[in-house]
């Protein structure tokens, strides 16, 4: 094997390496898939009017 060749497999190695640690910090940090808890107090409603922007509320 050429020395170029050697040096190109370990730069694309160290590369694969990076991009794998990577992807496990950010899993980690992300809160490793937990679910938020759901508010206990529902939002108030008076009529049409919500409790909250209109930009927040689900769209249907």
């Amino acid at each position: 094997m050429s020395l170029a060749l050697i040096i190109a497999l370990l730069l694309m190695g160290m590369v694969c390496l990076a991009a794998a640690i990577g992807g496990v910090v950010l899993v980690i940090r992300d809160g490793r898939g937990e679910i938020p808890l759901e508010q206990s107090v529902r939002p108030w409603v008076a009529g049409n009017l919500a409790s909250r922007p209109y930009s927040t509320l689900p769209r249907i």
